[in-house]
């Protein structure tokens, strides 16, 4: 902290909030500042400013010239016409996308729908790759997946039959299974760069990085699990922008959005993807559960 080009004064506040490094103080927002040193919202955001520029490796990109890159780049196809429309083409591939809902709004469905069209060729909206499937909860639904993959013909009647008979789905999933955060960081740190590296995936769906942060904290760590979040959310995002491969992270939720960059009522899905319609349909007669996509940028 001394290094920081600050009134000593700032310094001194921080310090005796006991937070000794720059990325200690981004990992706590503004209005804690200030009730943890006693400091000025102006001296607040000097200290954030600060902070920041320290911790900065790469000089800023402007929010324009990432809208054009992520606009024009290439996409993941969903595989249903309705859900492409939606996200203009597709998943990012150079990005983080975060898939949220209610339990039982289909959030699984659409990920092993994503981890079979990645595997098609470009031409057919894929990355002629495999998927990397992290799971931190539930076991891997192994039966939903090879209904998907028997049902690929039906699904995907854009892709001719041969080129479907073709192409070893179950093959080309590599499954993970990790209970706590220090597996889950070996495996994002080791296993999946391997992967990565030698071509075999070129999709990363993490089921879910939440549930974990639920088990291991409470709330009085909030400071730590801040920490945490913004380490896992950095390596996230530094594999999508190596590799440039897209990365879904699905989370679970109980409330309502009011805000999201796209939104889908279960019962818009039509067209080809004839077994999510009858997934997503019988849920909307029960519940009119409701699924949300938003990229982290």
């Amino acid at each position: 902290m001394d290094q920081l080009e600050l009134n000593p004064r700032i310094i001194a506040a921080v310090s005796r909030a006991h937070l000794k490094s720059a990325r200690e103080v981004l990992c706590v927002s503004g209005s804690d500042l200030q009730r943890v040193t006693g400091l000025s919202s102006s001296d607040v955001q000097q200290l954030l400013i600060a902070a920041a520029t320290s911790c900065r490796r790469h000089h800023p990109i402007a929010a324009l010239v990432l809208h054009r890159k992520f606009d024009a780049g290439l996409r993941l196809s969903v595989g249903c016409p309705v859900l492409n429309q939606l996200l203009r083409g597709g998943l990012l591939v150079g990005g983080v996308t975060e898939l949220s809902g209610e339990s039982g709004a289909g959030k699984t469905q659409l990920a092993l729908q994503l981890c079979l069209s990645v595997q098609y060729p470009t031409q057919y909206g894929g990355l002629h790759s495999g998927a990397v499937y992290i799971c931190t909860e539930d076991s891997f639904p192994i039966k939903r997946l090879q209904q998907l993959i028997t049902d690929q013909s039906l699904l995907r009647s854009d892709v001719p039959p041969s080129l479907i008979s073709s192409l070893q789905f179950s093959d080309r999933i590599y499954i993970e299974h990790v209970a706590d955060l220090d597996s889950l960081q070996v495996c994002l740190s080791r296993r999946v760069p391997l992967l990565l590296t030698r071509g075999l995936v070129r999709l990363l769906v993490v089921d879910s990085l939440a549930a974990l942060f639920r088990s291991e904290f409470q709330a009085a760590d909030w400071l730590e699990r801040s920490k945490q979040l913004l380490t896992f959310s950095s390596t996230l995002h530094h594999l999508s922008s190596r590799f440039t491969t897209p990365v879904l992270c699905i989370n679970q939720v109980s409330s309502f959005f009011l805000t999201v960059v796209g939104s889908f009522s279960c019962a818009d899905v039509r067209g080809e993807s004839q077994r999510m319609l009858h997934v997503y349909t019988s849920y909307c007669d029960q519940k009119q559960k409701h699924l949300y996509l938003h990229y982290v940028q």
